[in-house]
């Protein structure tokens, strides 16, 4: 047996042409959906995913601004652009990439952002939102895993589903929409205990813990639905998940690295985007 892949560029490319045919309806409501993405320093792989970011809108037919600061720039430099963005009426969403030049306070950077420009969902009221299931916009990548597996019709309702990570990011909000899908959700990290065992009884398991083949094939049920959410290099410099490419053969249904939840990722950015853009113009 080989694990189907489940297609992220598919979806991608399938959800962003449902955004370019929203976002063209809402143009003629005089609505352009506009994204503003920050970016401090000149870290490479923040640059890729700037320009990246840049494509998608192009793609689905937003507005966009791209703020560079230097790696020097203050925290009160920072919110002052955060603060003209908040008041910019062009501006539907503000993403500031992270991580930020030690200076500068990240918990700072978030909590100014206007919640209802926040389409990274990082701002607590955002983050309290999702808690409860009752949400404006979720963080893009436990989105983006949320599509794939309704594109693939991999109900999570009874299923024993294993989130490994618990960064604010990923894991937290990835164990809650699980759970508002009637998952029965366990929650792994750096200190549990019996990993291994933990793994092997999971029905979907969610690897998000930043670590090249940190899962491996003995950790994972014959027929189990593998989420890899790891983007890594491994020793010879390639792109590598958090999962083994061995897994493939145990598992039912499995995300690649790349061309897994990495496009979905992006797009759901988008989505969150046309989204803020509605909320702000009194649209349902």
């Amino acid at each position: 047996m080989s694990a189907v892949k489940m297609d992220g560029k598919a979806l991608s490319a399938k959800v962003r042409n449902q955004i370019l045919a929203e976002t063209e309806c809402l143009k003629t409501q005089g609505v352009v959906p506009g994204l503003a993405v920050i970016l401090v320093g000149d870290d490479q792989a923040s640059q890729i995913y700037v320009r990246n970011k840049e494509r998608a809108c192009s793609e689905c037919g937003f507005y966009s601004e791209k703020h560079i600061l230097p790696a020097t720039a203050t925290e009160e430099e920072l919110l002052e652009l955060i603060d003209t963005l908040n008041k910019n009426t062009k501006i539907s969403g503000i993403l500031c990439q992270l991580p930020l030049p030690k200076q500068i306070s990240e918990d700072s950077v978030i909590a100014a952002i206007d919640p209802q420009k926040d389409v990274d969902a990082f701002h607590n009221s955002n983050v309290g939102k999702i808690m409860i299931g009752d949400y404006d916009f979720l963080p893009c990548t436990p989105a983006g895993v949320m599509e794939l597996l309704k594109e693939y019709n991999i109900d999570p309702s009874g299923k024993h589903c294993v989130v490994v990570g618990r960064s604010n990011i990923v894991g937290k909000p990835m164990a809650m929409l699980l759970l508002h899908k009637n998952g029965t959700v366990t929650i792994c990290h750096s200190k549990t205990n019996n990993l291994t065992d933990i793994c092997l009884s999971a029905d979907i398991l969610v690897a998000a813990v930043g670590k090249a083949n940190f899962i491996t094939s003995d950790m994972v049920k014959p027929g189990a639905v593998v989420i890899d959410v790891g983007m890594n290099r491994n020793e010879e410099g390639k792109v590598c998940g958090d999962v083994s490419p061995d897994v493939m053969e145990k598992a039912s249904y499995m995300t690649p690295v790349p061309g897994g939840v990495g496009p979905m990722t992006i797009t759901m950015l988008m989505k969150n985007t046309i989204k803020a853009a509605k909320l702000q113009n009194g649209i349902s």
